[in-house]
């Protein structure tokens, strides 16, 4: 089984590219989707997160916003949370692997590959990437993102330009579906061949 690292800056088309290599064949594991179920009504990480941010759990769920400021206003709350967050993705992809043992490539789609270290376990790193331009322009259209919150969030991201220099294959994703479509396929033909 050949492990693709799939990662990108946000607003990059990481997604959508994902999605391509699931129409292709590849099983993903989505790190993002994976927190998601955690943080939803009776996930794993509900009852945690109550004890230490309780202000963050609303109705069973957790409030991403809500979260993500106790995050932003204390650097050492967010080693605090990924210190029970890893384990319990960990536990989550492990059954994924279990689950597609019999395929000759899988995806591992995690945002931040390199910051956590995810990078060492994969044989091939892809990065999906676009000018900075269409990037801004992309992020900006989402509901509730500002300025100010889109650069406090690259600050905590690898640079796209370093994340550029450790990938084994890039994704330009800013030339339509099509075409982004078609580098998946070809690195996909590539990696079989």
């Amino acid at each position: 089984m050949l492990l693709i690292g799939l990662t990108g800056s946000i607003a990059m088309g990481k997604s959508t590219t994902a999605q391509m290599f699931r129409e292709a064949g590849c099983p993903v594991f989505d790190a993002d989707a994976a927190v998601h179920s955690l943080y939803d009504k009776g996930g794993k990480a509900v009852p945690i997160i109550r004890s230490v941010f309780p202000d963050a759990v609303k109705d069973g769920v957790v409030d991403r916003a809500i979260l993500g400021q106790h995050m932003r206003a204390d650097a050492l709350q967010l080693k605090v949370l990924e210190s029970f967050i890893h384990p319990l993705v960990g536990e989550m992809r492990a059954d994924f692997f279990k689950r597609h043992k019999d395929k000759d490539i899988v995806v591992l789609d995690i945002p931040l590959l390199f910051e956590t270290g995810a990078d060492k376990f994969v044989q091939h790193i892809v990065v999906v990437t676009a000018p900075a331009e269409i990037q801004r322009e992309r992020v900006l259209q989402r509901p509730g993102m500002t300025a100010e919150l889109f650069e406090s969030l690259l600050a905590r991201q690898t640079p796209d330009a370093e994340k550029r220099k450790r990938a084994d294959t890039l994704i330009f994703t800013d030339k339509g579906l099509d075409n982004a479509r078609e580098q998946v396929q070809d690195l996909l033909t590539k990696l079989r061949g």
